[in-house]
């Protein structure tokens, strides 16, 4: 955790989580095989084109049918209606497994009075693909998701929004990602924050 000011509150009086490396597994392997077989298309020109159209695809500047239309114009190839919806669904399931011991302390947290919001980068398939599936998501007060807000981490407007929506000083706020790159931006932002690792690590961390 990075250091705390003096004047901050030992415990925090809220908890922003990132969802994907932290509550939600990362793209399994097996999904990633099926997302390049259901393209056709060599491996490492689909991960490029994949990744670099990612953050629009996340902030919600461009629908699924849009992004993997802009897939495919970046590899040189078309993806007919079927196979677009094909991909689609291939996608969504490859980031579909969460950590039910995660899942477990959200619930906890929530039971205890403590507010907690989630702040993820996740495009709309995806988001309600989780919100059709995911009941304890309403355990979250705000949910940041950047294909609502418009902005993805580590944009500082990103941060900007949960902090509005949770009204509180950033500084009483405990930040929990996997990502080095997206601790900073929030650490910029005044935001305490926590590098999650094991769910066993962030129990500790929590007073």
């Amino acid at each position: 955790m990075n250091p705390v000011d003096p004047a901050t509150p030992a415990t925090p009086d809220a908890v922003l989580f990132d969802l994907f490396g932290v509550i939600a597994r990362h793209q399994s392997p097996e999904g990633w095989a099926r997302l390049v077989v259901t393209a056709g298309v060599p491996a490492a020109a689909f991960r490029g084109a994949y990744w670099s159209l990612r953050p629009p695809y996340d902030r919600g500047d461009l629908t699924g049918p849009a992004y993997w239309r802009a897939v495919a114009g970046t590899l040189g190839v078309r993806f007919d209606a079927r196979r677009t919806a094909a991909l689609i669904e291939a996608d969504v399931a490859s980031w579909s497994a969460v950590d039910e011991e995660m899942v477990d302390l959200i619930g906890e947290l929530a039971v205890s009075g403590r507010p907690i919001a989630l702040l993820s980068n996740i495009p709309e398939d995806l988001a309600g693909h989780y919100e059709r599936h995911h009941p304890w998501l309403g355990h979250f007060g705000v949910r940041a998701l950047s294909c609502r807000i418009g902005h993805a981490k580590p944009e500082p407007e990103a941060y900007g929004w949960a902090l509005r929506a949770l009204g509180l000083e950033p500084g009483r706020i405990l930040f929990v990602d996997d990502r080095e790159d997206n601790l900073r931006a929030a650490r910029a932002q005044g935001l305490r924050t926590h590098l999650f690792t094991t769910p066993a690590s962030l129990r500790r961390a929590l007073p």
